[in-house]
């Protein structure tokens, strides 16, 4: 087996452990039916003070949430609360652990459902580059199979939208926050994603800023 198929290989591994981790925290999340009058209350007293009640994030630097997937919104609310037995969350933040370590799995269900049931909004980009749009859409679509580099529309379809059950909707996401999260996989202080670690470990900074600028902009 040559070089590049390894880096496939070791990729496509990563994503099945994703995938596992993933439907095990799922089938806890399906059981429980959820109120959108709830959700809306718990944004107001919880999550107003970064993402707003409607989502319309109140800094370019907090993620997008109008409209993500449920599903995905409840995994990351889970993998910042601190787990019996466990010495730190899966996710490290410690504004997001403050704030869950209040909410019960009720309250996460139907907030996630209230965010998700609001209209996307358009992505904040920098567009320092004029050619980083070019250079993103490049990577997105196709990949950089030199460096082994799936392309993020493996997982994120062609427009960005993800896929309900599994992968988040990257669609209109904030440029800042975009290229935070691929630093923190890539620099290994965001582990909950370990497909997404082994990817952003093989781009570089002009790369992932061509990245979160393009995604940005997908509608």
């Amino acid at each position: 087996m040559d070089r590049i198929s390894k880096i496939f290989a070791a990729t496509s591994i990563a994503l099945s452990i994703f995938a596992a981790s993933f439907f095990a925290k799922a089938t806890d999340m399906l059981s429980i039916k959820s109120d959108l009058k709830r959700g809306q209350a718990v944004a107001a007293q919880v999550c107003v003070s970064c993402h707003a009640i409607d989502a319309k994030s109140l800094s370019e630097v907090y993620p997008s949430l109008a409209g993500q997937h449920a599903d995905y919104l409840y995994q990351q609310l889970k993998d910042f609360q601190l787990q019996p037995g466990a010495q730190e969350p899966q996710r490290n933040n410690k504004i997001m652990e403050a704030m869950v370590a209040i909410l019960s799995d009720q309250d996460m269900r139907d907030v996630v459902d209230y965010y998700a049931s609001q209209k996307e909004q358009r992505g904040l980009a920098h567009h320092d580059n004029p050619n980083s749009s070019i250079l993103g859409e490049k990577i997105f679509r196709g990949g950089i199979s030199q460096k082994g580099v799936p392309a993020c529309v493996a997982c994120h379809g062609p427009d960005g939208g993800g896929m309900p059950s599994q992968y988040p909707r990257l669609r209109g996401q904030n440029s800042a926050y975009t290229q935070a999260q691929l630093i923190a996989f890539r620099d290994e202080t965001r582990v909950n994603n370990v497909a997404m670690q082994v990817i952003a470990s093989r781009l570089s900074d002009d790369e992932i800023m061509a990245l979160a600028d393009y995604i940005a902009d997908l509608r």
